[in-house]
């Protein structure tokens, strides 16, 4: 694999396990829960988030068709975490065995998308499906920090901080 593959690999792969452990011992609960209206719970961000990766590395990248139906990945309920993990892992390994394939060239290669008929750059949709990754493990993080604190009170609030207290002046 090509040193820069093998490092968006990586980071890809570090991403992954931080969204592993952030499904790991949830009840199903907090999977299927939503902190208000139009917020995705975090089943819902696993399996869409699963789904475009395997879109982006598989059938843009590596035009391998995955048969994708990305509104059902909105619709995820009663799904547990075991099942959502198994989701992650099965488009992780599919973006390797992709990322075996590319050559230097490849990355300037174009595709297009069927979801939305534009042309992409293989990097393009590389860097697209690495963001996105990380994007939704981070509203996967807020997700379950509000879910572990919903009925904890707030802390009270402080004092305002005068000038140059306990403050960095940089």
């Amino acid at each position: 694999m090509l040193p820069i593959l093998a490092d968006y690999l990586n980071r890809l792969e570090v991403v992954h396990a931080d969204m592993r452990r952030t499904l790991e011992g949830l009840p199903q609960e907090a999977l299927d829960w939503s902190p208000g209206p139009d917020i995705s719970s975090i089943a819902v961000l696993a399996a869409h988030t699963a789904g475009a990766l395997r879109y982006w590395i598989g059938d843009v990248a590596g035009q391998a068709p995955s048969g994708r139906d990305r509104s059902a990945e909105f619709r995820t309920q009663d799904v547990d975490a075991a099942a959502l993990i198994v989701r992650l892992d099965a488009a992780l390994d599919h973006s390797r065995s992709v990322l075996e394939r590319l050559a230097l060239p490849d990355l300037e290669a174009t595709r297009i998308s069927l979801r939305d008929g534009k042309e992409y750059t293989i990097a393009w949709a590389l860097a697209h499906a690495l963001e996105h990754t990380a994007v939704h493990l981070g509203h996967m993080h807020i997700t379950r920090q509000l879910w572990d604190h919903r009925e904890t009170p707030a802390p009270a609030a402080r004092p305002p901080h005068t000038a140059g207290e306990g403050r960095s002046q940089a």
